[in-house]
């Protein structure tokens, strides 16, 4: 079976949502919007993203605006996610590596599509090492030492 994947986006990364799917077509993908390019608001789609995560949580995510900040930001409210935005290929390992990242964020105005596909083809092959890694990242899950 293959890797299912949500992705979702703004219109501001339409256009990257539909060529990522395009170009890595050997992907289960799970496309949550939006269907047109008419203005909308990137925090419903990064929600719904997270929501999809929640019930499923071994897939993972790719979100889409124009610069990438906004999803990554309202992605990582929710507990469950961490939400990487990655603008090359060696970050997108080591989110994955390090990080146990599981939502890639991409900028459509900030990178090439090259570019993109590069890193998404990174996030996707690369997995988390564990080990000291483990530590950490339960460390930010226990957000009630600070």
């Amino acid at each position: 079976m293959t890797q299912k994947i949500f992705i979702a986006s703004d219109h501001g990364g339409l256009n990257y949502k539909s060529a990522i799917q395009d170009k890595f077509k050997n992907y289960n993908w799970v496309d949550l919007g939006p269907h047109s390019s008419d203005s909308v608001d990137y925090p419903d789609f990064a929600h719904a993203l997270a929501a999809a995560l929640k019930d499923d949580p071994d897939a993972l995510g790719i979100l889409v605006c124009g610069s990438g900040i906004g999803v990554s930001i309202a992605a990582n409210r929710h507990p469950h996610i961490r939400a990487a935005l990655c603008t090359n290929a060696t970050m997108a390992r080591l989110t994955r590596a390090h990080n146990n990242a599981n939502v890639l964020c991409l900028g459509e105005r900030i990178i090439g599509l090259e570019a993109a596909y590069d890193i998404v083809d990174t996030f996707l092959k690369a997995e988390f090492e564990g080990g000291r890694h483990e530590r950490r990242i339960d460390k930010i899950n226990d957000h009630s030492a600070s």
